[in-house]
């Protein structure tokens, strides 16, 4: 259930509604007007990150087997 941006043509306030399926455009919550146009959103995404444990004998943050002094290499 996707949520679409719209602008009201009549009085031209922007709103957002929550759309299930082929529902047909909602009226404006202002003015009650039909005739509202759906607008191009942006897309936010996010980023994942990861957390590394550092080398356990010196705490160099690069991870276990990073430090050229502990590593097995």
């Amino acid at each position: 259930m996707p949520i679409y941006e719209y602008a009201c043509r009549g009085c031209g306030r922007r709103f957002e509604e929550l759309v299930f399926g082929q529902a047909p455009a909602p009226a404006c919550p202002s003015c009650s007007a039909g005739d509202v146009e759906r607008l191009l959103s942006t897309v936010s995404v996010g980023r994942a990150e990861t957390t590394v444990a550092p080398c356990g004998a010196c705490g160099d943050p690069g991870g276990p087997g990073s430090c050229a002094r502990h590593s097995d290499n």
